[in-house]
């Protein structure tokens, strides 16, 4: 097949391109740069916004499948800024399905994200958990889930990430890179709030990738969760002090008001796809991202 990836040079986009090209797919990219990844199989690159519908339009007509991957993920700053968050997350799924040619419609795959649950007391958390998203981030990723799944002329599949974490994981506003930011020397601390015992569920981003090539031939219509290996932060700590071989000092702030545990149940994608997450135990998924900060 060839398959447009939009947001194909993130960290969760560069996955789902090399796994997608492994498979023998030709892959596109939408970027808002021209200049791609020392590396990275893509064929083609459309340069532009997912807000522009005619950015769209320039590939939609040529691919047999779309991975809608371009998104404002940071769910705390989308309180602060929402409407930027809703005029990316759902203005962008509102120019992709605007930009689809009448005549030939390309599967879309969708990541979503388990910010659509808000803070179920119901764990592990199931496709047919209600959504009661807590800020603008996923309440934005939720309306664009259901613009896609409303539109009966639209071939759409949608994948509900959890925290995606291994190979090119470097942001230091999520825990894995933070803690190992620490353990690099980079920082004297690793500053956490509450006692650590907050437990979120994390999946190799090359697990991720492969549920995406799995969706490509999954039932039309159906909400999947891609999730793997629950984990506290305090598992999260010692990991790293294990796999580095090196201290991680800890600080600890007050508790914030947050959900205790927030774990996936993907035995649906199990079951239909025949999804195996290979990599994401915590070492691994820890060692890849040591690895990649350190290169």
């Amino acid at each position: 097949m060839r398959v447009l990836v939009s947001g194909a040079f993130g960290f969760v986009g560069r996955a789902v391109v090399r796994r997608l090209a492994a498979d023998g797919h030709e892959v596109w990219a939408l970027a808002r740069r021209a200049e791609v990844p020392e590396g990275l199989p893509v064929g083609r690159v459309v340069v532009g916004d997912v807000r522009d519908a005619a950015v769209w339009r320039v590939a939609a007509a040529e691919v047999d499948a779309v991975c809608h991957l371009a998104a404002l993920t940071r769910g705390r700053e989308s309180v602060e800024r929402p409407q930027s968050h809703w005029e990316v997350n759902l203005g962008g799924m509102e120019a992709l399905l605007a930009a689809l040619p009448a005549d030939r419609r390309p599967r879309v795959v969708f990541g979503s994200t388990a910010a659509v649950y808000g803070a179920p007391e119901r764990q592990p958390i199931g496709e047919d958990t209600p959504p009661a998203p807590g800020n603008p981030y996923g309440e934005s990723k939720l309306a664009a889930e259901r613009l896609l799944l409303a539109d009966a002329a639209v071939d759409g599949v949608v994948l509900r990430c959890f925290n995606a974490a291994g190979t090119g994981d470097v942001d230091e506003a999520r825990i894995i890179p933070k803690a190992l930011a620490v353990a690099a020397g980079r920082h004297p601390r690793l500053e956490l709030n509450g006692d650590g015992s907050v437990v979120r569920d994390f999946v190799h981003v090359d697990d991720m990738a492969a549920a995406y090539a799995l969706a490509l031939a999954a039932p039309r219509g159906r909400v999947y969760n891609v999730g793997a290996t629950p984990a506290s932060v305090r598992e999260i700590v010692a990991a790293a002090e294990r796999v580095t071989g090196r201290r991680i000092p800890v600080v600890h702030r007050p508790a914030v008001a947050e959900a205790p545990r927030l774990v996936a149940d993907t035995s649906l994608i199990r079951r239909e796809l025949g999804w195996r997450p290979v990599r994401s135990d915590l070492d691994t998924m820890i060692g890849d991202a040591w690895a990649s900060a350190a290169g």
